[in-house]
């Protein structure tokens, strides 16, 4: 019984080191972040607690319209992600053969910086792009100002563009394994019984996929709500995505200022947290209705 503990034991033994450097590290930032956010700040002279600066986030009209617009990206992008991928793995199981270089090939998106990706699509569709020149040279176009403002835009299809291209491989990779392990006979039953091919999808595969694709969906989902690198390098100047917006107001010369962008860091991270709990709480309630049913 001693032996089994010690052997169940050693992976976290291993793990101890890293992982209490990088909770100290995270605890440490957080923290700081928090005594920030509520106006302790005595590098630049403020040493009172003060909800005034979550006070202004709230009340900007700005903080608001970049809530709006992060979450309407996040939930298209994660969304039309999540179809992709397991609309893709659904076909690539159903033809019941191996692609591995077709596999290889979607797995280059999942592993390119975001960084990459924006150049990447900022360079085919922007009006200035790859595909902007192919249509002039095509005659589909006159100039480059016919070619639709993809990049930049207000609606934020740039970024979209740029989400959905790194999500739906994500996506794919999970589901295809998933879907391939699911009981061929199963699959030969329901077929023999007349099922068809959209049979086979919402009442077999689907169902005994969908916590995967919730999984898939939250993650990406959380990514692309919480980050400001794409949106950043593709988003418009208004409204601006809500970590953009805080990152603009953290690199803020005045350091005066530095209180109002912790707080407003800190109402992202609250919403994130609430969106994950929400989450497992829907997927908790689904699983539940699952047994009942």
């Amino acid at each position: 019984m001693l032996q089994q503990t010690k052997s169940s034991m050693k992976p976290y033994i291993y793990l101890f080191p890293v992982l209490s450097i990088l909770f100290f590290v995270f605890t440490l930032g957080l923290g700081i972040s928090i005594l920030q956010s509520l106006g302790y700040y005595p590098g630049i002279g403020l040493q009172g607690f003060t909800l005034q600066y979550y006070r202004e986030v709230f009340r900007s009209g700005a903080f608001f319209s970049g809530l709006l617009f992060s979450f309407k990206i996040a939930m298209l992008s994660s969304g039309i992600a999540a179809m992709i991928g397991i609309s893709l793995a659904y076909l690539l199981v159903m033809q019941r053969k191996e692609y591995p270089g077709l596999q290889t090939v979607l797995k280059l998106p999942v592993i390119v910086p975001h960084l990459v990706a924006a150049f990447l699509i900022f360079t085919l569709f922007s009006q200035t792009g790859i595909i902007a020149r192919l249509g002039m040279l095509l005659g589909l176009i006159e100039s480059s100002q016919q070619f639709p403002a993809l990049i930049f835009d207000s609606r934020g299809i740039g970024i979209l563009l740029a989400y959905i291209w790194k999500g739906a491989p994500f996506v794919f990779l999970i589901l295809y394994q998933v879907l391939r392990s699911i009981e061929k006979d199963m699959v030969e039953a329901a077929r023999n019984l007349g099922a068809s091919g959209g049979d086979l999808f919402f009442r077999i595969f689907l169902p005994l996929s969908l916590p995967s694709v919730f999984s898939s969906f939250i993650i990406l989902f959380a990514f692309s709500f919480g980050s400001y690198e794409i949106p950043f390098l593709l988003g418009p100047t208004s409204p601006r995505a809500l970590p953009v917006l805080a990152y603009i107001e953290y690199i803020n010369p005045d350091w005066t200022n530095r209180p109002y962008a912790m707080a407003m860091n800190m109402v992202l991270a609250g919403i994130s947290i609430l969106l994950v709990w929400l989450y497992h709480w829907i997927f908790k309630h689904y699983r539940y209705f699952r047994k009942e049913g």
